[in-house]
């Protein structure tokens, strides 16, 4: 065994896998090593699937909502650990330890081993192909049975069937979601032509952008746009994409939703593609003021976008990044800065007063940016 030499990685571990597959036991992938200037692997070493033991803290966790799982690790020492050559460019052995601990299984138990266990892509293939046909999984399960003599013969169980199938089904809804949406968006367009959306894909025809928004929405803006707020922090989606609504409050105090959108990412080119079709959605109408996170790309893209729109600091976000950034005893402090209706001179004093009492360093970069935007977010200079 020492002497075996290998092509590749894959094919050592394609080799130790069918030994195991002979001797009655299931391998692991363990230790691994990397090049740190290439990171490719140089060292791996395999393992029996009994190698080690299960941790002290989960022997004894009380309150369990589930049974604990049987235990299957005894310290089995078996493994197979092989190298790269750098010279000759291939794996050698470096390490073999063929004793076990443990009972090895019978030839006919083998073929429920994880490590043994699998469709191959024929049997993915012909699975498909019956799930398409109409039978369900367990019908799926009896076919392939019989087709390869017996339950052990087919090389995999039903867990390894509902896994492919909840694998394909992914594949499709990743593509579906996206294919549905755009199909409903047409319709409503089709029904009623004051309905506006649009979108964009990638190379990989994957949905990166959406903009919609309809014709209530666009009514609400032209009598209450004037101040928009503009937020992509929401992430309630299972996608965990960007969700971007631009949001505005009617004459009764209420909130109203102009537009919304989803993206891929929050490139500031992203940004300047959300305001531009903003603004074709509202005839090219631009809003007084706008009040976004602070986000620079968004900043950026507001600038190029919409230049002679006021561009604010929503309050809600700096409140929250003054827990992260700021010491609890500075807090009220830098509150009175954000919110008191004084004129700019009387702010910046206030404003040396704060960073005197506090001790305020120039490493403090949040507090220095902030400093920096102030006329966006400082109510003495956002009043009026």
């Amino acid at each position: 065994m020492i002497s075996m030499r290998f092509k590749s990685e894959e094919e050592g571990y394609v080799f130790y896998n069918n030994y195991a597959r002979e001797k009655g036991f299931s391998i692991r992938k363990d230790y691994v090593r990397r090049d740190p200037i290439t990171n490719g692997i140089f060292h791996r070493q395999y393992t029996c699937s009994r190698e080690g033991r299960r941790k002290d803290m989960y022997m004894g966790m009380k309150n369990r909502t589930r049974q604990p799982r049987a235990l299957t690790r005894c310290g089995c020492e078996a493994q197979f650990v092989i190298k790269l050559d750098k010279v000759r460019g291939d794996w050698y052995v470096l390490k073999f330890v063929h004793k076990h601990s443990h009972p090895l299984c019978k030839p006919d138990e083998t073929a429920f081993l994880r490590s043994h266990r699998g469709l191959s892509d024929e049997q993915k293939a012909q699975v498909t192909e019956l799930k398409e046909a109409g039978l369900r999984q367990h019908q799926v399960m009896d076919v392939m049975e019989k087709c390869h003599g017996g339950y052990e013969a087919a090389g995999f169980v039903s867990r390894d069937l509902y896994n492919h199938f909840v694998k394909l089904r992914k594949k499709q809804i990743l593509w579906g979601d996206a294919n549905h949406v755009i199909k409903y968006m047409q319709a409503r367009q089709k029904d009623d032509m004051e309905f506006f959306f649009e979108y964009e894909m990638n190379d990989v025809s994957s949905l990166t952008r959406l903009f919609w928004s309809d014709p209530q929405s666009r009514i609400d803006y032209e009598a209450f746009g004037d101040v928009v707020v503009f937020d992509s922090t929401y992430r309630v989606n299972k996608y965990n994409l960007p969700f971007i609504p631009f949001v505005g409050v009617n004459h009764h105090g209420s909130t109203v939703i102009f537009a919304c959108a989803i993206v891929a990412d929050e490139k500031t080119s992203t940004y300047e593609w959300i305001l531009r079709q903003f603004l074709n959605c509202m005839g090219q109408k631009h809003p007084k003021s706008l009040i976004t996170d602070g986000d620079n790309a968004m900043r950026r893209a507001i600038t190029s976008v919409m230049p002679n729109s006021d561009h604010r600091l929503c309050t809600w976000h700096i409140e929250q990044n003054m827990g992260r950034h700021l010491h609890q005893d500075m807090i009220a402090d830098f509150r009175v800065l954000v919110h008191a209706p004084i004129d700019p001179d009387e702010w910046r004093r206030k404003w040396d007063e704060f960073k005197f009492n506090h001790k305020v360093s120039e490493d403090n970069k949040w507090l220095m940016r902030m400093y920096n935007l102030r006329k966006k977010w400082a109510a003495a200079y956002t009043e009026g």
